[in-house]
C-alpha cells in the first residue's frame, strides 16, 4: 500500500502521479506571519530564503499513488517518506516559493511547472495542479497534487535547439508526437473567402461549417515520427497516412474551427488542448503546438506539428473535478452540487417537485463510544443504502456531517413516501449484513407544486426531519446518549 491507510482505488491506481497532503501547518505558518505584520510575501521570501524552508518542512505527505512511486522509484510508501530530501531539492526552490506565495494570496491551489528528482538522482520536470480539497479550506489539512511527468517534452525541446541536423535526428525517435504537413491547400482556401470581401471569419464558419471539414480534407501530411504510430495504434506510418479520417474527425471539428480562425488573423505559431482519435475508435486528448516554419511564412508549405498525449491529466483533472463535486467519504454529492441542482431545479422543475432531508441517527454515539472509524463506516452505509433506494437518477448528496438532501424532480407526495419506505427497507437489509452500530435514519419531506415554494419545501422538510430525530431518541428515553447498536 501507498500508505498506512486503505486509499480510494480511484486514487491508488489513477494513471497520473497523485499526493494527499496536509498543509495545515503552512495555513498556521501564514496565520503567524499576517499576525507579525507581514504583506509582501514575495518581499519576505527573497529577504528570508530560510522561510520557503519552513513551508516545505510544515508540509506533511499522507498518502501517494502507485504511480508516485513508479515515477520516483520507491519501494513503497515508507521508502518514499524517507527520502522526501533527495526529491524536493534544488531547482524546485524558487518554484516552490512562488507557489506558497499564491496560497498565501488566497487561493484555494496553485498550478505550476517544477523539478523533482528520483530516488536515484534524476531530474524529473512536472507540471504540478494542487488543489484544497473542499471541505478543508479552513485548514488546509487536506490538499491533493496531481504531478504530470514531462521530461521527455523539456528534455526534447532543449535539444531541437541545439543544431537542425540533430533536430532531423529527434524527429523520428521523439517521445511526442510530431508531424509535418503542408497547408498550402488551406491558405489558398482562406485567401479566396478573403478575397470574396468577407470580414467576420468566424460568422464565415457558423454560417458554413461545411468549409471547415473541406479543410481537413485539404491538410497533407508529409512526414510523421514513430511516437505518432505508438500513440495512434498504428504498425507503420501507411496506416496512419491511409487512415487520417479515422483520426481527424468529429470533436477535432470545433478545435480545427479555432485553429483556422487563428491562421486567419496571421498567428502562425499556436497551441491548444484538442481531441484525435485512435485507429481503434478511442479518444486521445492532445496538447498541440503548430508552428509554420521558417522561410514557408508565405505558403504554409511545411508546418510542424507536435502532440503531447494527456489523456492521462485529463482522466486526473476529471478525478479532481469529481472531488469537487462529491462527498469524498460517501460517494454522494456533496453540499454544493446539492445548492446548484436546487437552483437547477427551482427553474427548470419538472414539478412537483419533492424534497427529502435524512439525518443519520447515533453517528455521534458511534464516534464517541466506538471511535471515529466506526462513525465514517457508519456515513459509507448511509451513503450506500440511500444511493441504493434513491437511485442513480436523482441528486442524492450529502449536505452536512450526518444529514442528507434529496431531491425528486417530478415526484408528488406519493411517490416521496415511497422512496421513503425503500430507504427504511434499504437500512434494515443492510444491517443485516454488516455488524456493529445499526444504520437508522430520522426523515422528513415536503413537496411543493411550483417554483416559489421550493426553498419553503426543504425548510418544512429539515423541520420534519428534526421532528423525526427528537422523537426517535424520545423514543429511546435518553436523547442522543442511545447507544446505536440499539437503534
Amino acid at each position: 500500500m501507498t500508505t498506512a491507510a486503505p486509499l480510494d482505488p480511484l486514487f491508488d491506481h489513477a494513471p497520473i502521479s497523485l499526493w494527499l497532503e496536509d498543509f495545515s501547518g503552512i495555513h498556521r505558518l501564514f496565520a503567524q506571519w499576517k499576525a507579525d505584520g507581514i504583506e509582501d510575501i514575495d518581499a519576505h521570501f527573497a529577504a528570508n530564503p530560510s522561510a520557503v524552508e519552513e513551508c516545505s518542512a510544515a508540509i506533511r505527505v499522507l498518502a501517494a499513488n502507485q504511480r508516485t512511486l513508479q515515477l520516483l522509484g520507491a519501494q513503497d510508501f515508507g521508502h518514499l517518506v524517507a527520502n522526501l530530501g533527495t526529491v524536493f531539492r534544488d531547482d524546485m526552490h524558487d518554484q516552490h516559493a512562488h507557489d506558497m506565495a499564491a496560497l498565501w494570496r488566497g487561493g484555494n491551489g496553485f498550478a505550476s511547472q517544477s523539478v523533482n528528482y528520483a530516488l536515484d538522482g534524476r531530474r524529473i520536470d512536472v507540471l504540478v495542479n494542487a488543489r484544497v480539497v473542499p471541505g478543508h479550506e479552513h485548514d488546509w489539512s487536506r490538499v491533493i497534487i496531481a504531478l504530470e511527468d514531462i521530461t521527455a517534452r523539456v528534455q526534447a525541446e532543449q535539444r531541437v535547439k541545439h543544431s537542425e541536423q540533430y533536430a532531423l535526428g529527434l524527429f523520428e525517435h521523439s517521445p511526442v508526437s510530431l508531424w509535418v504537413e503542408d497547408f498550402s491547400g488551406i491558405r489558398r482556401m482562406i485567401e479566396d473567402v478573403r478575397g470574396m470581401g468577407i470580414q467576420d471569419f468566424r460568422t464565415f464558419l457558423n454560417v458554413h461549417p461545411e468549409f471547415v471539414t473541406h479543410c481537413m480534407h485539404e491538410i497533407h501530411v508529409i512526414d510523421i515520427n514513430r511516437q505518432t504510430m505508438k500513440m495512434f495504434g498504428a504498425s507503420n506510418k501507411e496506416t496512419i497516412l491511409g487512415n487520417l479520417g479515422k483520426i481527424f474527425r468529429d470533436d477535432m471539428h470545433q478545435h480545427f474551427a479555432e485553429q483556422l480562425i487563428d491562421l486567419w488573423n496571421g498567428q502562425l505559431f499556436q497551441q491548444r488542448e484538442a481531441i484525435n482519435y485512435s485507429l481503434s475508435g478511442q479518444v486521445v486528448n492532445v496538447h498541440l503546438q503548430f508552428s509554420v516554419l521558417p522561410g514557408f511564412e508565405q505558403t504554409w508549405e511545411r508546418v510542424l506539428i507536435s502532440l503531447t498525449d494527456i489523456t492521462a491529466r485529463k482522466k486526473a483533472e476529471a478525478y479532481l473535478e469529481f472531488l469537487g463535486r462529491h462527498d469524498p467519504l460517501t460517494k454522494l454529492n456533496n453540499r454544493a452540487y446539492f445548492d446548484e441542482e436546487l437552483a437547477r431545479v427551482t427553474r427548470k422543475g419538472p414539478y412537483p417537485v419533492s424534497v427529502i432531508i435524512v439525518d443519520l441517527n447515533g453517528l455521534k454515539i458511534a464516534n464517541d463510544t466506538i471511535g471515529h472509524a466506526a462513525g465514517d463506516d457508519l456515513l459509507r452505509r448511509a451513503g450506500e443504502a440511500l444511493k441504493k433506494a434513491i437511485g442513480d437518477n436523482e441528486c442524492v448528496a450529502r449536505i452536512g456531517g450526518d444529514e442528507f438532501g434529496i431531491l425528486l424532480p417530478g415526484a408528488n407526495a406519493d411517490d416521496a413516501e415511497k422512496a421513503i419506505e425503500r430507504i427504511h427497507i434499504v437500512a434494515d437489509l443492510n444491517n443485516q449484513f454488516y455488524t456493529g452500530p445499526r444504520l437508522s435514519f430520522a426523515v422528513g419531506t415536503s413537496t411543493c407544486e411550483d417554483a416559489g415554494a421550493l426553498i419553503q419545501a426543504v425548510q418544512r422538510a429539515d423541520e420534519a426531519m428534526y421532528a423525526a430525530k427528537r422523537a426517535h431518541y424520545q423514543q429511546h428515553g435518553n436523547d442522543r446518549r442511545h447507544h446505536p447498536a440499539s437503534d
